[in-house]
């Protein structure tokens, strides 16, 4: 193990993870190869107003017309293509509908105001009184609650599972299943499932698939290719990019999309907000690029933690010695910037006394922008009683070695204070 001080190991990407690509996504695109850079900046915008490169902000909630059959056809019209009202579609929320859409190679996406509304409303689209829901035991907290406090009281029922073995998933199955949500990798133990095998199982039983896929994005895993059926993305996290938006996605079936937004986006006015899909599209442009770099330095920092004395183990999808490499290899293109380490010390005293020697990471919740940023956070498949303490690490746009170089001087002030 290497002593405090010593230089972090080099790292390079596995040669048999493939560069991201948007081949034979669903969209028309511009002439080229549909790459995936080339998609984000081009798709939607064939049209300049007044030769403006970026696409104006439509700020407007109203949409007016002269002909009343023009109207009428675009206010019956089941996916609103022809702007109305604004908490129905937008033309700038719709153009980054467009790029969503074609990124996760599904026919149709909607924006919503936050990661949990694009959740909830997948959810209350594809569940009735009676319903039952399969998921796994380390998905997002706040889903867990949702299923938990709110949607229980409507009765609908559901389980939790390991995952990891798809067996766990099916024997969980009962007559009363319509949904299997899926976290792959899932919060805090970024733990995978195989999505076409769960995903197989489910069609052949008429049972809906969904998945939150904000960890990867459509870049690093594409779903819809492995046959979940509905994808579900926070926005805030890596596709904003830049720490300064909230939103959702949920991306499917056109058929899907349309009863949604007729229905739960009309009905609890979750849609996302002009400017915030104006953010988003600013922050789309960058995401390969962005991407790259959190995931080279996730990867570096995680492998150097592995080796210090003070780490017990780290979860890191990135790394050679995840116990789910060949599954991470065979459905997932990288790994990104958000990981979680277990401390040998397991006192609250050192957890407190490491993040607070932190100068270049920051103590906040969420990720996926500029900034590396460290919580303090527990297994959640740990026992109430003697909950496992863990450190959630994301790594941001700074330069590897001054991250590495503040969690070695934050370890050293840690073993000083709890030696």
């Amino acid at each position: 193990m290497p002593a405090a001080g010593q230089a972090a190991p080099e790292f390079t990407m596995d040669p048999r993870v493939p560069e991201p690509s948007c081949n034979g996504h669903s969209a028309e695109h511009p002439a080229g190869s549909g790459e995936v850079e080339t998609l984000l900046q081009h798709l939607g915008e064939e049209e300049h107003p007044l030769g403006a490169l970026v696409p104006p902000l439509f700020q407007s909630a109203i949409y007016t017309y002269r002909d009343l059959d023009l109207f009428e056809a675009a206010n019956e019209a089941p996916y609103r293509e022809d702007p109305v009202y604004s908490p129905w579609g937008n033309p700038t929320v719709s153009l980054v509908e467009r790029k969503m859409a074609a990124l996760d190679g599904t026919e149709a996406a909607k924006l919503t105001g936050d990661g949990m509304a694009a959740i909830g409303t997948a959810l209350l689209a594809s569940l009735e009184r009676g319903s039952h829901v399969v998921t796994v035991d380390s998905t997002y907290s706040t889903t867990l609650r949702l299923l938990r406090e709110t949607l229980e009281r409507y009765g609908v029922r559901f389980t939790c599972v390991d995952g990891r073995d798809p067996e766990t998933i099916f024997d969980a199955v009962t007559a009363d299943t319509s949904v299997i949500y899926l976290e792959s990798p899932s919060s805090l133990l970024f733990r995978l499932q195989d999505l076409r095998a769960i995903a197989a199982f489910a069609k052949q039983r008429g049972i809906t698939t969904m998945i939150d896929n904000t960890y990867s994005t459509p870049l690093f895993q594409r779903p819809a290719e492995l046959g979940v059926d509905i994808v579900l993305q926070s926005t805030s996290k890596y596709l904003g990019g830049h720490s300064d938006l909230n939103g959702g996605a949920i991306c499917t079936t056109k058929e899907r999309i349309e009863r949604m937004a007729h229905g739960e986006v009309k009905l609890f006015g979750t849609i996302m907000a002009p400017f915030v899909a104006w953010l988003l599209l600013r922050g789309l442009r960058t995401l390969p690029l962005r991407l790259r770099h959190v995931q080279e330095s996730a990867n570096l920092v995680a492998s150097w933690l592995e080796q210090r004395p003070e780490v017990e183990v780290v979860h890191h999808v990135g790394l050679a010695s995840y116990p789910q490499r060949e599954l991470f290899l065979s459905q997932m293109r990288g790994s990104t910037g958000l990981f979680t380490f277990v401390p040998k010390n397991q006192d609250r005293e050192w957890t407190k006394a490491f993040l607070e020697a932190l100068r270049v990471f920051r103590i906040g919740v969420s990720w996926g922008g500029p900034f590396s940023l460290a919580i303090p956070v527990t297994d959640p498949t740990s026992p109430a009683e003697s909950p496992v303490r863990m450190i959630r690490l994301y790594c941001g746009l700074e330069h590897p070695k001054d991250l590495v170089a503040d969690l070695d001087q934050a370890l050293e002030a840690a073993h000083r204070k709890c030696p």
